[in-house]
């Protein structure tokens, strides 16, 4: 009896030292997590000043100095040169005939033939409910340095929240979340790429880009920021969005089938959301980040915010050669054209 009274108390006395171990060590991981979040916030409001008052000359920056000339461009290479095109139109701006014949008749066929469509009329629509663009809405006014966020699995557990949010655009795309994973992937947004099919709601200040693979596309952001009548693609899509749009940017197709042809070379049927993005930032900014493309570090292909349901989907479509992209990626961060967080 004394042995097993003896015994009973030594397991309770075990059990309950593992409770109290169990209940120290989520003290503590509440309370870096917490110390994480107070930084975060800190510089957010760090940020949010910096933005009211322009640059200032004691602000530190983890990645420039503001007033200072950019650093010089890294020497073009022949392989780059034989595919950058500085004049690339990347916006569309409902000026007459803007479209040529031949980007036309590759656009119409993305997804799909348009037969009869009136482009012309789509576009004036277009422009009657969202504002054109204005000649100087993509000019840097300094060393303009954009983060371009995949949407990678590789992105879990990265602490890359703060660099991130450090940079004066971040790019992000499709339906990208921030909630719930700001440490790795940060919480302020720029810029947000979608179709119609990956459409989320925005929250103020936010340029929608709006990435046209069909004229319906065009239709439908007309629809969503006016009527709602265009509820359905090949998919059902959101009849309104909530986004601000005075900051309504439509890439032009033009600039899609000049990634098509220079870049990605043929290789898919039109290039991803995320290397158009990436291709913008090429063309808008003078330093450019790069994080969260490419498979996670045991080779699978999934978004940070899934449990690997579905890996590799975006590769088996076909529809993007993610191979090709992920390669000339790693071409430019060779080159000093790009900085790529792996």
């Amino acid at each position: 009896m004394l042995f097993a009274s003896t015994m009973a108390n030594a397991r309770g006395c075990l059990q309950e030292g593992k409770r109290v171990a169990r209940r120290m060590l989520n003290q503590r991981r509440t309370k870096v997590v917490l110390a994480l979040c107070l930084l975060l916030a800190l510089w957010q409001c760090f940020r949010a000043l910096m933005d009211d008052f322009g640059p200032v000359p004691w602000a530190p920056s983890l990645l420039h100095t503001p007033g200072v000339p950019c650093p010089a461009r890294a020497n073009s290479s022949v392989w780059f040169n034989e595919r950058y095109e500085a004049a690339a139109g990347l916006l569309l701006t409902g000026a007459a005939q803007e479209l040529s014949a031949d980007v036309v008749q590759w656009w119409l066929t993305l997804q799909g033939p348009m037969n009869g469509v009136q482009l012309q009329a789509i576009i004036r629509q277009l422009f009657s409910v969202l504002r054109a663009p204005t000649g100087d809405v993509l000019d840097p006014p300094r060393c303009r340095t954009c983060a371009v966020v995949g949407n990678s699995g590789r992105l879990k557990g990265s602490s890359h929240g703060l660099l991130i949010d450090a940079h004066d655009w971040v790019l992000r795309m499709n339906r990208a979340k921030v909630a719930g994973f700001e440490l790795d992937v940060g919480t302020r947004t720029t810029h947000h790429f979608m179709y119609p099919e990956s459409a989320v709601n925005l929250g103020p200040g936010v340029h929608l880009v709006l990435v046209p693979f069909k004229p319906l596309d065009l239709q439908w952001v007309t629809s969503a920021f006016s009527t709602g009548e265009v509820t359905r693609t090949y998919v059902r899509v959101k009849q309104f969005i909530k986004a601000d749009r005075n900051k309504v940017l439509i890439l032009s197709p033009a600039f899609l089938k000049y990634i098509h042809d220079k870049w990605t070379q043929h290789h898919g049927r039109y290039p991803s959301t995320g290397f158009t993005a990436l291709l913008f930032a090429l063309h808008t900014c003078q330093q450019v980040s790069v994080f969260g493309f490419g498979a996670d570090s045991e080779g699978n292909w999934h978004h940070y915010w899934e449990e690997n349901h579905g890996a590799g989907a975006f590769r088996r479509t076909r529809v993007h050669d993610a191979d090709v992209e992920f390669s000339i990626i790693e071409r430019l961060a060779d080159e000093g054209r790009i900085l790529f967080y792996k």
